[in-house]
């Protein structure tokens, strides 16, 4: 979606606002295509003391298997972008401005690539999920199974002899 921005480059104290949907449902992540929903953006950018700032709201559903359990999960995402914006860059190198040459910004590739940097490295259903049981394989996050939660490494039975 290409976002025109003449007029808050223009004049100072302006705002300007977009509302719309991108589509990531054929973007695929580890064999997995996570995005279930379409991406609703809200793309506001604001000149103040001429500096423009671009803030994208982004809110998403997010679906994958857990690290630890392997069971599927879909958590609503809502995640909050800002980027600065100049209409020209004297240094090529600087990554703290995106350079809008033609006052126009296209909001699609930052949206992507700022979603994907935000995607966790490790997808848990749960901040406290238990995983499973190293012994049976049952998911610890429906109750306990009933194994020997301490077994001695065999190396170290030797020690657990002198303990005893």
């Amino acid at each position: 979606m290409l976002f025109e921005l003449k007029s808050v480059f223009l004049n100072d104290g302006s705002e300007q606002r977009l509302d719309y949907e991108l589509n990531l449902s054929d973007v695929e992540i580890d064999g997995v295509f996570p995005f279930t929903s379409p991406v609703s953006v809200t793309a506001v950018a604001r000149n103040r003391a001429s500096l423009v700032t671009l803030t994208l709201e982004c809110g998403y559903d997010y679906s994958r298997c857990c690290d630890r359990c392997g069971e599927p999960f879909t958590r609503r995402e809502s995640v909050t972008f800002s980027h600065r914006l100049a209409q020209t860059l004297a240094d090529e190198g600087n990554d703290d401005y995106i350079e809008t040459p033609d006052f126009t910004v296209e909001l699609d590739e930052i949206i992507f690539s700022d979603i994907l940097l935000n995607l966790p490295q490790k997808n848990l259903c749960k901040e406290d999920c238990k995983g499973l049981c190293r012994i049976c394989g049952k998911n610890l996050n429906s109750g306990e199974c009933g194994c020997e939660s301490r077994s001695v490494d065999p190396r170290l039975a030797v020690l657990k002899q002198l303990m005893d």
